[in-house]
């Protein structure tokens, strides 16, 4: 096997790599500077430096000297690796069929929606999620997005049932929302339905966020930042808001609690932690409180 062929196997396995080489690979002219990947990773940049040496050593980047800067690319020999790795190139990746995930969500939704408002809710979904970038996961975001919206209408105008339903909103939708979404879903297990959403999204979840939750044990999985839409509102029994001002509806016979918390945007890993931990015991006594005087939707 030549040396092109094994790029990927240990080198692209760590994730902080390859978000690396997704965020060159997405760069208007395909490069980018140790300093600027470091700001939107949320990392020190001996950190990035770090990572750019190995991708480096493997020839999976290139340096370009600029005076005193130094640009990185990724080199023409392993584009094709690693599109392969990342899930394709940004201008390569076909539009998601939007017709087919219609079709499958309305077979899905069969007795509860007809296939008019199913397809006006995937091209909405759509809509709202292409605005924060293209990407190789849009289609399937797109389908995630517009299942949990349907699950939310359904829930609103159906008849009341006992499992609690929480929104948590904050403006990214990449922050404190994820974290503490992820953390509730931990603890309540099928206890609880637990949805995020943010007032103006982010294309992604902070890496920083990422590491914090798996470093107690909580995948991220698929979460990816939502827009706030009506139906999430109507849906939840309690919504708590953080740090997104008068953006969420406001409908009669829901909980609203605001939790005054710091965004942990651009923070290092350790002040992310102490975000965590006030989070997670707001969390704990919120979880207390749902379980142990049952919810009503709409009540």
């Amino acid at each position: 096997m030549n040396r092109a062929a094994d790029v990927g196997l240990t080198t692209l396995g760590d994730p902080t790599r390859a978000r690396i080489l997704r965020l060159i690979r997405e760069s208007d002219d395909g490069r980018a500077l140790v300093g600027n990947l470091a700001t939107v990773l949320e990392l020190r940049q001996p950190t990035v430096s770090h990572h750019m040496k190995a991708l480096h050593d493997e020839g999976i980047v290139v340096r370009e000297p600029d005076g005193r800067r130094v640009w990185y690319s990724i080199a023409p020999e392993h584009a094709e690796r690693v599109d392969a790795l990342l899930g394709g190139s940004p201008g390569s990746a076909p539009p998601p069929d939007l017709q087919r995930i219609s079709d499958d969500l309305a077979l899905r939704f069969r007795g509860v929606f007809g296939p008019e408002t199913v397809r006006a809710t995937v091209d909405d979904s759509y809509t709202l999620l292409a605005r924060a970038g293209t990407s190789s996961t849009l289609g399937s975001r797109v389908a995630t997005f517009a299942s949990t919206r349907l699950e939310a209408l359904a829930r609103a105008e159906g008849s009341p049932h006992g499992t609690p339903s929480v929104l948590f909103v904050c403006v990214q939708n990449a922050g404190r929302s994820q974290l503490a979404a992820g953390i509730l879903r931990q603890l309540a297990g099928d206890r609880l339905i637990v949805r995020t959403a943010g007032s103006a999204p982010a294309g992604d979840v902070r890496q920083s966020i990422a590491t914090a939750l798996e470093e107690i044990g909580i995948p991220l999985a698929g979460e990816f930042p939502k827009p706030l839409t009506d139906e999430a509102v109507r849906a939840a029994d309690v919504v708590v808001t953080m740090g997104c001002g008068d953006a969420c509806p406001v409908y009669p016979g829901r909980r609203y609690l605001d939790w005054d918390l710091e965004d942990p945007v651009g923070k290092p890993l350790e002040q992310v932690r102490a975000i965590r931990e006030d989070i997670e015991a707001r969390v704990r006594e919120l979880l207390a409180e749902l379980l142990s005087e049952p919810v009503v939707a709409g009540r």
